[in-house]
């Protein structure tokens, strides 16, 4: 009995000296991290979110310090943060981006858009996608099973009383999660300081939307008409704004038949 008490005992002596042993030699092995790094990152919004092609703001930051990454890059701070980081750096940051949002190019919920089958299975977009091109008659149109919502970090995305999924201007930090989890390319980048954008992603011609669709733009060009000095353009029966031209858009608003062209908005009512 002894022995084998004498055998634990030593064992565990053994063990706590290793365990010291591989502490001290950690601890004396360690890098020491650049305290920049972490001066860089609290000057970074704390999205995490990618945006910028590291793995979040502290890789980030670090890349920064190490000269393998831009300033500029960051796409939710826009050019206040890249100044900002330019002047801890004592360098010159050149921000050529436009500071922008998503916007869900679609307002065919389930009540204003026709459906083909009734899904019951996982409640994600790209679940529903390969079955038989998704359950809308509209192969174009937002699925709205909220994958968008999901990995929005800001929680930009919500989705409005009728069914259908928006983004709110002042909370989408523009870091394009939403447009990689998209199995339908129905949201697009606009300018933050646009007024207006056609919610509709449809090529389908008129007639065909019709048959399917309430909101869904029927390329009927009565915005270009109303509008001429607007940037309306209509290829492959689907309006779209050329936010180059900066004529007034508010007839085109009032006239349109379909109610595709929406505001820029804060919020839907």
């Amino acid at each position: 009995m002894l022995t084998i008490f004498y055998s634990f005992l030593s064992i565990g002596f053994l063990g706590i000296l290793l365990g010291v042993g591989l502490a001290a030699v950690a601890r004396f092995l360690a890098l020491k991290k650049d305290e920049r790094v972490s001066q860089i990152e609290a000057l970074l919004p704390g999205a995490n979110c990618g945006s910028c092609g590291f793995a979040g703001c502290a890789a980030y930051a670090d890349a920064i310090i190490n000269a393998q990454a831009d300033p500029a890059l960051c796409t939710p701070g826009g050019r206040a943060v890249a100044d900002r980081i330019g002047a801890f750096l004592g360098v010159s940051v050149n921000y050529a981006g436009e500071r922008k949002i998503a916007q869900i190019c679609c307002r065919g919920s389930r009540k204003a858009s026709a459906v083909k089958y009734r899904y019951q299975g996982l409640q994600d977009c790209n679940a529903l996608k390969p079955i038989f091109n998704g359950d809308k008659v509209c192969s174009f149109g937002c699925l709205g099973l909220g994958s968008c919502q999901r990995v929005c970090p800001s929680g930009a995305i919500v989705r409005h009383q009728e069914g259908y999924l928006y983004v709110l201007r002042d909370l989408c930090i523009a870091c394009g999660r939403c447009l990689k989890v998209c199995p339908v390319g129905v949201i697009r980048w606009v300018p933050y300081e646009a007024d207006l954008f056609v919610a509709c992603h449809s090529r389908d011609k008129g007639g065909e939307v019709r048959k399917y669709c309430e909101v869904g733009c029927i390329g009927c060009s009565i915005c270009q008409k109303k509008s001429p000095q607007g940037g309306f353009v209509i290829e492959n029966y689907l309006a779209s704004i050329d936010y180059e031209q900066t004529g007034g858009r508010e007839e085109a608003l009032a006239a349109c038949p379909r109610k595709c062209i929406l505001p820029v908005a804060i919020s839907e009512k």
